[in-house]
C-alpha cells in the first residue's frame, strides 16, 4: 500500500523507521517545521524529518496542515492510507477525504480512556497496572474514531514517564503493522468506542506538577514518576522553588502536610495527607542537584518552617 506519514514527536520516530523496512511504500512525510529548542533557541528539525531525508522520503513542514499547498501535495502522493501520530494539529475534513482506503491514528493509551495530549503521564498519575496503543480511524472529534485494534502494555513497578514513553515507542512498530495488515486485507469498520467511559487529559505545564502536601503520599509519588522528565514535579521551600525528582518512597508517618519528619543521610521525610513522602533527589532553584539529606544539613531552618 502507499503510505503518507503524519508524525513529529520522538514517540513516533521507531514506527516511521520501521515501516520504511517493509513491504508497504511509504510516499510522503508530513512532520512539524523546523522549532528552537533549548536555552539557546537552537533550531532543531523533528528526529523523523532526518529519517527520511536519510531515507531519500520526501517531505513537507507546513505551518498548518489546512494550507492548500499541503493539501496539494499529500493528494499528489496519492496514499491508499495516512499514518498520524503525535503530529499535533487537528486535521480538516480535506484531509480525511483523501486516502482511498483510511486515515488511522496511534494513540497512546487504552481508548477511550486518556483522550488528549497527556495520556502517558495519566496511566501514572492514576496508578494504573496497564497501557498501551490504540490504533483508530481518525473523525473530526479529538481521538474519538472507532476502535481497528489495540497492543496492551504492562506498567512496571516505579516506572517514570519517561521510561514508559520510550518503551511504548519501541511497541509502536508493532500496532501500526497490525492495523496496516488488517486494512490491506479490506475495509476494517472498527468498533466504536464507549462514550459513557471516555476521559480528557490535557497538554501539561509546569504549574501541573505543583505538589499539594494535603494529598495522600502514594498519590504524590505517582505524580513524581509520572512527571518525570516533563513538566517535572516541585514545592516551595522558602521564597525557593524546590523541584523533586523520582524515586521518592512512601511512608508511613504522619504530621502537618509539608511538615518535615525525619532527615536521613540521603533522604529527607515530608507529611503528606495521608502517609509520608521520602525525598531522595532535589534541586533548589539557583542550586545544583543533591540529595536529601545534603539539603537538609544546608537549609534545616527552612525545612522545619515546612514545605508549602
Amino acid at each position: 500500500m502507499r503510505l503518507v506519514f503524519m508524525v513529529t514527536g520522538e514517540i513516533s520516530e521507531a514506527t516511521f523507521a520501521d515501516a520504511l523496512t517493509k513491504e508497504h511504500m511509504v510516499v510522503g512525510l508530513v512532520t512539524q517545521p523546523d522549532r528552537p529548542v533549548g536555552r539557546k533557541q537552537v533550531m532543531t528539525a523533528p528526529g523523523v524529518k532526518e529519517i527520511a531525508l536519510e531515507a531519500g522520503i520526501p517531505l513537507i513542514q507546513p505551518e498548518s496542515v489546512r494550507e492548500t499547498a499541503a493539501l496539494d501535495q499529500i493528494r499528489q502522493w496519492n496514499p491508499e492510507v495516512i499514518v498520524v501520530m503525535a503530529y499535533g494539529q487537528i486535521l480538516p475534513q480535506a484531509l480525511l477525504d483523501i486516502p482511498s482506503k483510511a486515515i488511522i491514528n496511534l494513540h497512546a493509551s487504552l481508548l477511550p480512556k486518556y483522550r488528549g495530549a497527556s495520556c502517558i503521564q495519566a496511566a501514572l498519575k492514576n496508578g494504573d497496572a496497564e497501557t498501551g496503543w490504540s490504533v483508530i480511524h481518525v473523525v473530526k472529534r479529538l481521538d474519538a474514531g472507532n476502535l481497528i485494534l489495540q497492543k496492551v502494555v504492562s506498567i512496571l513497578e516505579g516506572e517514570t514517564g519517561g521510561e514508559l514513553h520510550d518503551r511504548l515507542a519501541q511497541a509502536g512498530p508493532a500496532a501500526c503493522q497490525a492495523a496496516l495488515q488488517m486494512l490491506e486485507s479490506g475495509p476494517v469498520e472498527g468498533d466504536a468506542q464507549d462514550e459513557s467511559l471516555q476521559t480528557y487529559v490535557p497538554k501539561l505545564g509546569r504549574k501541573d506538577g505543583c505538589l499539594n502536601w494535603s494529598r495522600p503520599a502514594r498519590e504524590l509519588e505517582c505524580l513524581v514518576r509520572a512527571f518525570h522528565p516533563w513538566p517535572g514535579t516541585s514545592a516551595e521551600l522558602g521564597s525557593k522553588k524546590m523541584k523533586v525528582f523520582p524515586p521518592a518512597g512512601i511512608g508511613e508517618g504522619q504530621g502537618q502536610p509539608g511538615e518535615l519528619l525525619g532527615v536521613g543521610e540521603e533522604t529527607i521525610e515530608i507529611a503528606c495527607g495521608s502517609g509520608s513522602l521520602i525525598l531522595r533527589e532535589v534541586q533548589l532553584e539557583g542550586s545544583r542537584r543533591m540529595n536529601g539529606g545534603e539539603l537538609a544539613r544546608g537549609h534545616l531552618e527552612l525545612l522545619r518552617a515546612g514545605l508549602k
